[in-house]
């Protein structure tokens, strides 16, 4: 584990591969969206989570278990990436990781604004970015939002929420505050490439890899905005660093859903959202529209590790793979728990 030196593709790939053969497929999800959370906790003891399930066992039963679990997993899959990384593979990890900094942060804020119970937020929180435990309990035992962004002095996320917290207040909306948060990560990644790299050099790989990335997530908080009638300056949170939209278009577009929905149909990524469209089109859900998004965007990365084998895209793509079968193990245990139906919970999963 080391930023400088060479980056290791080649090893961290074939180590990849082995870890994504091992990801929950359609017949596990089969078996689990007939099960109850204790079975559901039991079944995950026979895969990848046991430690995790293990070592949680004998403080958290049911549904608490399954989230623990799930989340303690996860960040202990992205510690071993980042454990046989090396060089710049190391580095561009490293700062793709910070996503979970962002989700946490925008936990913490949903539970807040919510009131949610602290135990409830805290089993949504994963520790695989740069926050340490500490930081993470600093930010639960806030008593408001307006104590979180002044916690959050200092990091990356610091000058974004300063005006976009000044929107909330107006709005008694939390669309300007997480906006804001997206914006910090991804502004912060620093995707664009210098003119002279070949086009499968690391930095034009990742710089593709996160170009799509960044457009998706324009997007998705494009329709958010249209339908939040929140009264904002779309343009202020705007994500810089994709080729989908113009900052100074953004109004125009967030007023005319139409319009929006032709510039994507339009795009270099007319083919791979062609679906989300189709299911924004026709149910008017937003929710579909952005689970389609998440399918778009896993099959959009596996064709880039397809391209190139040996770069970082496979490794990216790898994380995002784990990211969605967390997020499908969780969504199952959860329907089963508030008793909704094989084909409602189907609904809520992201698979290719």
């Amino acid at each position: 584990m080391s930023a400088s030196g060479p980056a290791n593709y080649e090893y961290v790939v074939a180590r990849i591969r082995h870890r994504r053969a091992g990801l929950f497929g359609d017949d596990e999800y089969r078996k689990l969206l007939r099960m109850g959370t204790g079975e559901i906790a039991r079944f995950m003891e026979d895969s990848t989570y046991k430690d995790a399930v293990d070592s949680l066992a004998s403080r958290h039963r049911g549904m608490d278990l399954v989230e623990y679990a799930l989340n303690e997993g996860l960040a202990a899959e992205f510690d071993a990436l980042l454990s046989w990384s090396e060089g710049r593979l190391y580095d561009q990890l490293a700062k793709y990781l910070r996503k979970f900094d962002a989700w946490n942060v925008k936990t913490v804020f949903r539970g807040l604004y919510s009131h949610a119970d602290t135990d409830a937020v805290r089993a949504d929180l994963v520790d695989a970015g740069e926050f340490d435990a500490a930081f993470l309990d600093e930010l639960l035992s806030a008593d408001s939002v307006e104590t979180v962004v002044d916690a959050l002095s200092g990091t990356i996320f610091d000058t974004y929420l300063e005006p976009a917290f000044a929107d909330y207040e107006a709005e008694d909306s939390l669309v300007p505050l997480e906006n804001a948060v997206d914006r910090a990560y991804y502004e912060n990644l620093n995707p664009s490439q210098p003119a002279t790299a070949a086009q499968d050099s690391p930095e034009a790989l990742y710089a593709e890899f996160l170009t799509a990335e960044i457009d998706f997530r324009n997007a998705r908080n494009a329709l958010r905005l249209a339908r939040s009638g929140v009264s904002v300056d779309p343009a202020a949170y705007f994500i810089e660093g994709g080729t989908l939209f113009e900052a100074s278009e953004m109004t125009t577009l967030v007023e005319r859903q139409s319009d929006l929905v032709s510039r994507i149909q339009d795009s270099t990524y007319g083919d791979e959202l062609s679906t989300a469209l189709t299911a924004l089109e026709e149910s008017d859900s937003l929710i579909g529209f952005e689970h389609a998004l998440d399918r778009a965007l896993l099959s959009y990365s596996d064709h880039l590790s397809y391209v190139y084998p040996t770069s970082v895209c496979p490794v990216l793509a790898y994380v995002l793979a784990k990211e969605r079968e967390v997020d499908n193990i969780r969504a199952i245990a959860r329907g089963r728990e508030a008793g909704m139906s094989e084909d409602e919970i189907q609904a809520e999963l992201v698979m290719l």
